[in-house]
């Protein structure tokens, strides 16, 4: 069952319950992501339906992924979140976005979920969800530049109607992470609605499964793409790809907060 004190512990905080402030928001974000990890290693299983489960049974998918400690996608982790901000006095709202490919084009538009949070009329980009690179802590809807460890953040509004998510490493150039709608979503959207688009994107994806498992760290991020590891500190990246089956499964053991022995 959900278990507010005992969520609250294992992202670090301890004492009261906290008030459902921005500084509030910022440090469970933060501590979200380094320890509860992204793993869509289930997707395989999935197949086609990876997004049936969107709507969650809270409490089963809880037990999983904070108590069993298993890692999980998007909306199973947005989920959880958006449960204990919604628990704490939060305003959370489910918003979706089409993430930018390498060749510059979109995925569907409810390819990928996370929370929209409104604190004091501010809107925030909640998204512990996401496998990498990308926010560490909650993102203002502002095209003010916004700094995190290094990687600078904004929000853009276009003509289009899109809103865009823009990250800039410390040594590199704006670039877009993906574009959403500033309106919530409801779960009918993907459960009950025609979304051909959607179901061709998740053929795609089910005959061409790509295991991504990622973690935040202190001051970055750390996001294992197939056996290709990016690593984030202080705004830097650096990429190696993991040859040795030793060097693949340590860094998995790392990313995944596992042991040896405990994944043996």
């Amino acid at each position: 069952m959900f278990d507010l004190d005992h969520y609250l512990s294992v992202l670090g905080h301890t004492g009261p319950v906290p008030a459902p402030t921005a500084e509030t928001l910022r440090l469970l974000h933060k501590r979200h992501l380094m320890s509860v990890p992204f793993d869509n290693f289930l997707n395989g299983e999935r197949g086609t339906a990876i997004w049936d489960g969107v709507d969650i049974d809270v409490d089963a998918v809880y037990q999983e992924v904070i108590v069993g400690g298993r890692g999980g996608v998007c909306y199973e982790l947005n989920g959880l979140f958006r449960a204990l901000l919604t628990r704490l006095g939060y305003e959370v709202v489910v918003l979706s976005a089409g993430v930018r490919g390498p060749d510059g084009s979109y995925g569907p538009d409810m390819e990928h979920l996370f929370n929209g949070v409104r604190i004091d009329g501010e809107w925030y980009l909640a998204d512990v969800g996401y496998s990498g690179p990308s926010l560490i802590e909650p993102v203002r809807v502002s095209a003010e530049p916004q700094e995190q460890y290094g990687t600078a953040f904004r929000v853009r509004e276009d003509d289009d109607g899109f809103h865009y998510l823009e990250r800039r490493p410390r040594d590199g150039e704006w670039g877009v992470v993906h574009r959403f709608r500033l309106r919530p979503r409801a779960f009918s959207e993907w459960l009950d609605a025609d979304q051909p688009e959607l179901d061709a994107y998740a053929r795609m994806l089910s005959a061409h499964v790509t295991y991504i498992r990622g973690r935040a760290l202190e001051n970055g991020q750390m996001t294992l793409t197939g056996r290709r590891l990016l690593i984030v500190e202080d705004g830097r990246e650096r990429v190696r790809v993991l040859v040795k089956a030793d060097d693949f499964e340590a860094v998995l053991d790392d990313i995944l907060l596992r042991t040896r022995s405990a994944a043996a």
